[in-house]
């Protein structure tokens, strides 16, 4: 199963601008899920003179169970937007929060689907 958590799910059917993983090949368990793949996807929506480009950035987390890609952050946020991202999931703990909050959501489009 593979759930798509992004407003507008149009804006991301293409290839992502830029990827950077987090985790791969991983064995990590959260709630019986194992999780195998995280990566954040950068979808440049469209760039603006004086605000720079305007970014989507999602989070595809891939499970034994199925697979979720969610909006983790959007907006102006400068040329390097992918990257402090990354930098601040893996400096913050936010992986762990990452984790948790897509097992809970996948879990949830399992259960009414």
């Amino acid at each position: 199963m593979k759930v798509i958590d992004v407003a507008s799910p149009e804006r991301i059917n293409k290839i992502p601008d830029k990827t950077i993983v987090l985790l791969s090949s991983g064995n990590f368990t959260e709630q019986g899920y194992m999780i195998k793949n995280i990566h954040l996807n950068l979808y440049i929506q469209n760039k603006d003179e004086k605000l720079g480009p305007y970014s989507l950035i999602t989070a595809y987390i891939e499970t034994n169970k199925g697979e979720i890609e969610i909006t983790y952050d959007e907006g102006y946020r400068g040329n390097n937007a992918l990257e402090e991202t990354a930098s601040f999931l893996t400096t913050h703990l936010g992986i762990s929060s990452l984790i948790l909050r897509s097992v809970m959501q996948l879990k949830n489009a399992q259960q009414t689907s």
